[in-house]
Formats: structure tokens, sequence, C-alpha cells
């Protein structure tokens, strides 16, 4: 009984992990990032204000002068851990001394909500690992290792996410974010496989194996090349550039990410002709195809309709829905020892 409950925490962690990338999706697509200039009080409280007239008259200057400080302590960390170079680059940075902006009600409660969701992932994580030592301590000291380790995978993307908003947006940063959040995904997923009765019936062919690999490979490729192309959109529309422009300006990058679009569709059709007579794998292959699918209409719209701001955030979303469900897949290939005696 508590195998059964204990994966539908696992599940309802994970779909909140995947409510966070989509509401981290939105605070990008509304440039919201700023819209709380501290961290992880929001204008140094916990409810934000919901109009200027509640903050003191230099809370620009207070707030910059905070965010500066916080800046310089992580530049000091990089040095500490050998990476002087980087603490130069991020002090170096034209954007980073910018003073805040104005104060944005729509803006704020936006990175606030993004925040609370946050907030109730990282709840379920920590009833997780909870249940997770109390339950299976003694029988299954991996699963308990995997809880734990994405309890605190989770507390360093929260704050990953303080620096992200210390440096004022700098691109990498928001790069490494996103790539943290997929490791918390994929180790969700683990915990998922460890929970379950029998593995995917996927096999041994080495042509399935080599996809499933090259598969996950550039979807985690194209996730980080998207929220790079992503970052040079923003940048693109600060400048002035029309929408209907921005396209032309992005250049190589953009025409390497949509030439790798067409590898992933390749690498998926043949795996789905590989795997389709199976009807334990189908519905897996048939969300695959679906999600990509859509993905891939997306990507059309969104290069030939001017990058609507709606596109965007489900972009993400269905990028990182369709690696959960390779990864997901792939991990059938692999051995592991039995954490329960429950079927799915």
């Amino acid at each position: 009984m508590n195998d059964h409950k204990f994966k539908k925490i696992v599940r309802i962690t994970l779909i909140f992990v995947f409510l966070v990338i989509v509401a981290g999706s939105v605070v990008r697509m509304t440039g919201s990032g700023m819209g709380c200039p501290d961290w992880p009080k929001c204008f140094g409280s916990w409810v934000p204000p919901t109009d200027e007239s509640q903050l003191p008259d230099n809370y620009r200057e207070i707030y910059t002068e905070k965010r500066l400080k916080k800046i310089e302590r992580f530049s000091k960390f990089l040095e500490a851990i050998g990476n002087k170079d980087l603490a130069d680059d991020i002090r170096s940075n034209e954007n980073l001394a910018e003073m805040e902006a104005p104060f944005n009600a729509a803006r704020t409660w936006t990175e606030y909500i993004n925040r609370l969701a946050g907030v109730l992932a990282g709840l379920f994580m920590l009833l997780q690992t909870y249940l997770a030592l109390r339950w299976y301590r003694k029988r299954n000291k991996w699963l308990v290792f995997l809880a734990v380790l994405n309890l605190f995978v989770l507390v360093v993307e929260a704050w990953f996410g303080s620096i992200v908003v210390a440096s004022n947006l700098i691109p990498w940063t928001i790069t490494v974010h996103m790539l943290l959040a997929l490791v918390i995904v994929a180790i969700q997923l683990i915990i998922l496989h460890l929970l379950r009765e029998k593995a995917l019936p996927i096999g041994q062919n080495a042509w399935v194996k080599i996809l499933l690999g090259l598969g996950i490979f550039i979807s985690v490729y194209q996730i980080m090349a998207g929220a790079h192309l992503r970052q040079g959109v923003d940048i693109l529309l600060d400048e002035g550039i029309a929408r209907a422009h921005v396209l032309d300006s992005l250049g190589m990058d953009y025409k390497v990410h949509r030439s790798f679009s067409w590898a992933v569709l390749v690498s998926s059709s043949i795996l789905t002709y590989l795997l389709w007579s199976n009807e334990k794998i189908k519905p897996y292959i048939v969300a695959m195809m679906a999600i990509l699918g859509v993905e891939i209409l997306l990507g059309i719209i969104m290069a030939y309709a001017d990058f609507p701001r709606w596109a965007q955030p489900a972009h993400l979303l269905l990028a990182s829905a369709f690696f959960a469900v390779q990864f997901y897949m792939a991990l059938s290939l692999f051995n592991h020892r039995q954490a329960s005696h429950t079927t799915d």
C-alpha cells in the first residue's frame, strides 16, 4: 500500500516540476524575470506590493545595490572554486549594473506566481524525501539516495534562480537554470522507473539503443539551444527589431536549431518503425510522436507568425515532455533492482 501512495506522490511532484517549467517560460514570455528584484522575498515581503506607492521613493536604488552585492558574493564564490575567468565575465557584464526597472504590478505578480509554483514543487519534493526515508530506508537505499539527491538539486535550482535574478538575467545563467530543471525531471523519472514491477519490454536491439540515446542527446541540446535563441529574440526585440524581422537576424544559431529538428524527426520515425509492433510500447511511441508533431507545428508557427508569445511556453513544455518520454523509455534498457511489487 505504501508503494502505491509513494508512486502517487512521485507523479504529483513530477507534475509540479513541469508546472514550474511552464511558469518560468511564462515569466520569460512576459518579460517578468526581474519582476521581483530580490529573492526569496519579493520587494522585501513574502506577499509583494500591488502598487508603487507601497514602496520607498528610492526603492530602485535600494534593490539595485542589494542585487550587486549578491552577485559580488557569487563572483567571489566562483573565484574560490577556481572559476576566476567566469567571475570576471559576470562582473564585466554591461547589463549587471542597470538600474532596476520601475515597478510593474503585472510583472511582479507573474514572477511571484512562478515562485509559488516552485514552493509547491518543493513541498511535494520534501514530502517525497520524507516518505522515501521512512518507507524505503532499509529495502531500497538507491531509491532513498535519489529522493534525497533530487531534493538537493531542487534547492540548488531555487538558489540558482536567485543568481539568475541577481545577474539581471545573464543569458548563460538562464540556460543553466533550464538544464537543472531537466536534471530534476530525469531523477524523478528514475525514481518512477524503480517503482515499476516490470520494465517496459523494449528489448536490446542495438538500433533502438542508438536511436534513444541519440534522441535524448539531441532533445537536451535542442532545449538548451532554444533557450539561447529565446534570449537572442528578447535582445533583438529590446533593440527595436520588429518581430517580423527577428528571424532574419538570428543567423546561424536558428538554422542549426531548425536542422536538428529534422534529425529528431528522422530518428524518432525510425524508432517508431522498430517498436510499433510492440503493443506495450505503442502508447509511449504514440505519445512521443504526437508531442513531436505539435512541437514542430509550434516551431513553424513561431518562425512564420512573428513569434507569438502564447506559443513560447507551449513549445518549451512540449520539448520537456518529449525528453521525458524518451528518457523514461530509455530507462527500460537498463537493469535495476526492484523497489516494490506494484504494477502500473
